[in-house]
């Protein structure tokens, strides 16, 4: 491993690699449960599957809404309680930094533990529901297989 890699992991899956492997494999296998249930459902739980996962929030969308939602809390109450809150956008900012460069921030484990997915990970679920619908022309019927070419495919 070389130091860029260590200090800077690859954007791509820079949180996945700051995750834990037993929380990395629970996603994996809910999302290769998701896949499945749609799939034995049919076509149109695919497509119902689908439009769920256009409104999921993914990692990152969640981190920066809390974190603006934080802020905005924090410097609301610098200016009407007490100046010591206007400590924490900077704080919020370190973190910001820490998640942009690393992938990890000190609320991620949070995240992760409950499941919220990184934007990788839902197109992994998308891709695989699309080649079971026969979006593709490597269309496939078995879900653990329309697993492991999304994964080929995005890696």
């Amino acid at each position: 491993m070389n130091i860029e890699t260590s200090i800077l992991p690859p954007t791509a899956t820079r949180v996945e690699h700051s995750t834990s492997d037993e929380i990395n494999a629970k996603i994996e296998n809910e999302t290769r449960s998701d896949i499945a249930r749609a799939a034995s459902a049919g076509l149109p739980a695919i497509s119902r599957r689908l439009r769920e996962l256009d409104h999921e929030w993914n990692v990152e969308r969640t981190l920066e809404a809390n974190a603006a939602t934080l802020i905005l809390v924090s410097i609301g109450l610098g200016l009407t309680t007490d100046r010591r809150w206007f400590a924490f956008p900077g704080i919020i900012a370190g973190f910001l930094l820490q998640h942009a460069l690393q992938g990890w921030c000190p609320p991620l484990p949070v995240l992760r533990h409950l499941g919220i997915r990184t934007a990788r990970e839902i197109e992994l679920e998308r891709t695989a529901l699309r080649l079971l619908r026969g979006d593709f022309a490597s269309a496939t019927q078995d879900a653990d297989e329309a697993f492991r070419v999304a994964q080929q495919s995005l890696a």
